[in-house]
C-alpha cells in the first residue's frame, strides 16, 4: 500500500519513524457528467480569469483570499516550515480509556507502518504498551494543510490512527430530540427487548452493499442492450396507530424471517416475554400440580388407615377374641350340617 505521509511518532523522548497508509477504500460506483444529447463528456477547464486562458497543472499554486479580496500566495516551502512541532510528527499528548472518545469525533482511519528496521523495536514497544494498558493514545498531527487530532489504538499487530474532529467541530444537537412529553410503558419496552433479542447479532462481514450490486446489474443490463431489472414493490407502510400491535407484529415477522419457528420457546425465554394460551401450563406448573395431587391422596389413604386402626383399637380385647373364636367355629358347624345331610340321604 502506498503511503500518503511520512513522519514519526513522538512518544516522550522516543521517536518512531512511520508511514501513514489509508486504512479504508471506497467501492462506490462513480459516474461521469455527459451531454444528454450525444453522451459527450463534460469537462471542467482551469482558466485564469485575468488572462482568460486555460492553464496547466504546473502553473497552479495556492493562495489565501483576504477579506478585501487580495490573494496572498502560500508556497509548499511555506507549509513545510510551519512553526508547529506536529508538521512531521504525530505527537502523543495523553493516554485515556477508549470510552472517553466520543464516536461522533471519529474521522478517517490510517494504518501506521514502521519505516525501516530501526523503527521495529520502538513500534512494538508502543503497540504492546497500548495493549497492556487497555488505553488509547491521543495525539496531534498535521496533514493536508492543517493540524488535526488523532487517536491511536491497536488492531491485531498494527497501530491504527483515527483522525478526530476537534471538540468544537461537533455540533450540539439543539432541537433534534422530540419536544413533547412521551410515556413509554414497561410492556412496550419488553416487546422492544423481545424484538432486539429476536433479531439478535450479526457478523458484520456478512453485510454488503446491496445498492451497489443493484446499480451494477442495471449498468450491465444497459451495456448488453437489455431492459434493466424491475424494482421490487415498496414495502407497505403507513402511520403507526398502535405501537404495541406494531411491536408484536415485528417480533413475529422477525422470528419467521430467521426461521425461528422451531426455536420459539427458546427465543421467548431469552426475550422474557411469554404469552401462553389459556388453560395451558408450563412444565414446571404441571409437575407441581401432580405432586400436589399425590400429596392430597396420600393423606387421605393414611387417614382411612388410621381410622380403621383406631376402630380396631377401640374394641375391647374380649370382644375381639370372641369374634375370632366364632369365626373359627363357623366352618365346623357347616361341616357337621353337611355330614348330617349326607347320612339322611344314605338312610
Amino acid at each position: 500500500m502506498r503511503s500518503i505521509w511520512n513522519g514519526a511518532i513522538s512518544f516522550g523522548l522516543v521517536s518512531i519513524p512511520i508511514k501513514l497508509v489509508n486504512a479504508t477504500e471506497s467501492h462506490a460506483v462513480s459516474f461521469r457528467q455527459v451531454h444528454t444529447e450525444d453522451n459527450g463528456r463534460i469537462r471542467y477547464r482551469k482558466v485564469c480569469e485575468l488572462e482568460d486562458r486555460e492553464v496547466s497543472q504546473g502553473e497552479i499554486g495556492k493562495a489565501y483570499e483576504a477579506p478585501d479580496g487580495e490573494m496572498i500566495p502560500i508556497t509548499e516551502d511555506d507549509l513545510s516550515h510551519l512553526p508547529l512541532p506536529t508538521a512531521r510528527t504525530i505527537d502523543i499528548v495523553a493516554f485515556v480509556p477508549a470510552d472517553r472518545i466520543d464516536p461522533l469525533q471519529m474521522d478517517a482511519a490510517y494504518y501506521l507502518a514502521a519505516a525501516g528496521a530501526a523503527a521495529a523495536k520502538p513500534y512494538t514497544l508502543l503497540r504492546e504498551a497500548l495493549k497492556r494498558s487497555n488505553k488509547v493514545a491521543v495525539a496531534k498531527f498535521a496533514l493536508r494543510g492543517r493540524e488535526r487530532l488523532g487517536m491511536l489504538r491497536v488492531v491485531g499487530d498494527v497501530i491504527v490512527m483515527h483522525g478526530l474532529l476537534w471538540p468544537d467541530e461537533v455540533r450540539v444537537p439543539e432541537g433534534v430530540a422530540p419536544d413533547v412529553d412521551v410515556t413509554v410503558r414497561d410492556k412496550e419496552l419488553d416487546l422492544a427487548d423481545a424484538l432486539m433479542d429476536t433479531l439478535g447479532e450479526v457478523d458484520l462481514d456478512d453485510l454488503h452493499d446491496e445498492y451497489r450490486e443493484a446499480l451494477e446489474e442495471v449498468i450491465a443490463a444497459k451495456a448488453a442492450g437489455e431492459a434493466p431489472p424491475e424494482a421490487p414493490a415498496p414495502a407497505t407502510g403507513g402511520k403507526v396507530l398502535d405501537l404495541m400491535a406494531a411491536l408484536e407484529k415485528s417480533v413475529r415477522e422477525a422470528r419467521e424471517s430467521r426461521g425461528a419457528e422451531g426455536e420459539e420457546a427458546e427465543d421467548a425465554e431469552d426475550a422474557e416475554v411469554r404469552t401462553l394460551p389459556r388453560g395451558r401450563s408450563t412444565p414446571k406448573e404441571t409437575g407441581g400440580k401432580k405432586s400436589t395431587a399425590a400429596a392430597k391422596k396420600a393423606p387421605a389413604k393414611k387417614t382411612a388407615s388410621a381410622r380403621k386402626s383406631t376402630s380396631k383399637s377401640a374394641e375391647p380385647s374380649g370382644k375381639r377374641g370372641a369374634t375370632k373364636s366364632t369365626a373359627k367355629k363357623a366352618p365346623g358347624k357347616k361341616a357337621a350340617a353337611k355330614k348330617t345331610a349326607s347320612r339322611k340321604r344314605s338312610a
